[in-house]
């Protein structure tokens, strides 16, 4: 036996390839760039709030568009870096714990004298030293993100509460309250969008047209085949929960200055629109897959169902429900559609012959 293609094989694995392609690649560039999951994503936010505005009494009021777009810029900010962590095939769980100790240790150290910015810089440090004990866990220790991430949830969290308690903090300068809270001119849209924007280009050249975005999406696909590409894939990983650190940090402040409240529970369960609004927007669970702008749509899909059924008097226990699944959906429906089109090429491929 021989491990090496005869002439007549090459041809006809070189065939079975071409084949496998052209059903993607054959079709039209417009297709290519509408016909997508992140395209769908698009359609549904679209389509979601006409039906919001139509139905849901206020929705279209630039005062629902506010609030709205203040709910989601934390999401927003720690689904950057969040996508970034499941590109590789990892995830984090403590994003909402790192958040909250932020705010806790923005509290305590305002109210101990300690000027604002420097509170804030030290806050993100913080943030900056809880992605490095989960990227250390991860890539040197060798533990399943999973595990760690469900470990530091509770550390961090436990952290929070223990140094502030069951109290609330709320004296800080008014100066950055107002400002957390600004508006863009007489705009619906706050001023924080401002930085959240500035984030997403920062975030989808990153991951989209450099060197290490690439790197993390052969990661994602195939560690030992990354690691021979070139790609050092321990600090790939490393920097990626490092961003999602710093990133819930930044939230943590902006979420603190916002309510103008530091309390060990600040964002309690938001893990969980974080990740639902990532694997939404058309990123796999798995590793791999997925692109920035589909994120985004589904961060931003997830804020219209939430406040439009707030604003129709729906439960927060059933706001949950629906979130759950749809985190449940967005991991089974690339599933779905990879069988799907799977057994449509098997099956063209079968009337070929």
């Amino acid at each position: 036996m021989t491990d090496t293609l005869t002439g007549e094989e090459t041809k006809t694995t070189m065939s079975a390839t071409n084949r496998q392609a052209l059903p993607y690649y054959g079709r039209p560039l417009w297709r290519r760039w509408l016909m997508t999951r992140e395209m769908a994503v698009i359609a549904a936010v679209i389509v979601v709030s006409v039906i919001a505005v139509a139905v849901v009494p206020y929705f279209g009021s630039p005062t629902t568009l506010y609030f709205l777009l203040l709910d989601i810029a934390p999401i927003l900010m720690i689904a950057l870096p969040m996508t970034l962590v499941i590109v590789t095939g990892e995830i984090d769980l403590s994003v909402a714990s790192t958040l909250g100790l932020s705010s806790v240790l923005l509290g305590v150290l305002t109210k101990g004298g300690m000027p604002i910015g420097l509170a804030m810089v030290i806050c993100l440090l913080a943030g900056l030293a809880a992605g490095a004990v989960n990227g250390f866990l991860v890539t040197v220790v060798g533990l399943p993100s999973l595990a760690v991430t469900i470990g530091t949830l509770a550390l961090f969290r436990g952290i929070a509460v223990g140094l502030l308690g069951t109290t609330a903090i709320t004296t800080f300068p008014a100066f950055w309250t107002s400002l957390a809270q600004a508006r863009i001119g007489g705009s619906g849209v706050p001023a924080v969008m401002v930085l959240v924007a500035v984030l997403i280009v920062v975030f989808a050249i990153v991951l989209h047209f450099t060197a290490f975005g690439r790197g993390l999406f052969a990661l994602g696909l195939s560690s030992d085949t990354a690691t021979f590409s070139g790609v050092n894939v321990n600090r790939a990983k490393f920097i990626s929960f490092l961003l999602t650190g710093l990133l819930a940090s930044l939230a943590g402040i902006f979420w603190t200055l916002r309510y103008g409240s530091a309390r060990g529970d600040n964002a309690l369960g938001l893990e969980l629109s974080v990740i639902a609004a990532v694997l939404l927007g058309g990123v796999s669970i798995f590793g791999g897959k997925g692109a920035l702008h589909g994120v985004v749509a589904g961060v931003v899909l997830i804020g219209v169902l939430q406040s439009a059924l707030r604003l129709a008097s729906v439960s927060s226990d059933a706001i949950n429900i629906i979130t759950g699944v749809l985190l449940i959906f967005s991991v089974l429906s690339p599933r779905f559609l990879d069988w799907y089109h799977s057994a449509r090429a098997s099956w063209s491929r079968s009337r070929e012959r």
